[in-house]
């Protein structure tokens, strides 16, 4: 069976629930309730998932200058993996509450960037599949640990060092925050607004429709126009944390843009630096 590498539809996962190969990870994320987040897990869930803690298990609070949500090492983040059950032979599908595919999309990407291609998103996640009449449990799994032993590629994750030399090498560095947070008219979670200079501006919901991802073709085309001479593998997306820029290398994977990558600290761990510069405005 091809394996699912972006997204794949809440009646594509119902049929394959049972299958040994299959690990289902929940990955709601309520930033303003972090314990409720897997209180809502524990209360009803799909089949079988697991559940994953954006500030526990994908990410590393313990590194300072990194950001809100810090990149993990691959040696802890491959430990979670473990404890899930999960070997590079799985094919995995993480899921949201259904609002834009955010810690899912950042879940995603921690395994492509371990070079693990069977991976892909709940298109529309938990609310798409309550909206099916699916079915949900209560029952927390607790899978047989096992190992997983891979390397991030470094390639694909960049500093804030790394993304000053992108820039000035003429690379693009395309910021997923909304647009008044973009042009620092408001900034509701970070102690400075404003943007990186020379970024480009996409809001990640720019990816939607409905709830779920606009068509590949639509996505390629919307791209295209941004990327402009720009290559896939030129660009490297941003956010606030990390986590939303997620979203759009998923987007782009999806529509047929490969390679883009991600400024691991966005805009949280530009500014921990008081003497990067900022920029305000379009």
């Amino acid at each position: 069976m091809k394996p699912w590498t972006t997204l794949v539809s809440a009646q594509e996962l119902h049929a394959a629930l049972g299958r040994d190969d299959l690990v289902v990870v929940d990955a709601r994320a309520l930033l303003s309730d972090r314990a409720g987040s897997e209180a809502a897990y524990r209360a009803a869930h799909i089949p079988g998932a697991r559940f994953a803690d954006l500030d526990r298990d994908l990410s590393d609070h313990r590194k300072p200058h990194a950001g809100r949500h810090p990149w993990p090492d691959a040696a802890d983040f491959t430990a979670v993996l473990g404890r899930w059950g999960i070997t590079p032979a799985h094919q995995v599908v993480a899921y949201d509450a259904g609002d834009g595919a955010l810690a899912a999309a950042r879940l995603w990407f921690l395994l492509r960037a371990l070079r693990h291609e069977a991976v892909a998103v709940l298109d529309g996640g938990l609310a798409r599949w309550n909206g099916l009449d699916l079915p949900v449990e209560s029952v927390v799994p607790a899978p047989t640990p096992t190992s997983y032993a891979a390397q991030f590629d470094g390639h694909r994750l960049l500093d804030a060092a790394a993304v000053q030399a992108h820039l000035a090498d003429g690379g693009m560095l395309l910021d997923a925050r909304a647009g008044e947070r973009f042009r620092g008219e408001v900034e509701p979670l970070d102690r400075v607004a404003g943007h990186v200079p020379g970024a480009r501006n996409r809001p990640y919901a720019d990816n939607l429709r409905d709830g779920r991802f606009k068509p590949r073709e639509e996505l390629a085309a919307e791209f295209a126009a941004i990327l402009g001479t720009h290559e896939a593998d030129d660009v490297v997306a941003m956010c606030g944390s990390g986590v939303t820029a997620c979203h759009h290398l998923l987007a782009m994977e999806h529509a047929g843009l490969h390679g883009a990558k991600l400024f691991t600290g966005s805009w949280s761990g530009w500014i921990d630096d008081e003497h990067r510069p900022i920029a305000r405005g379009e």
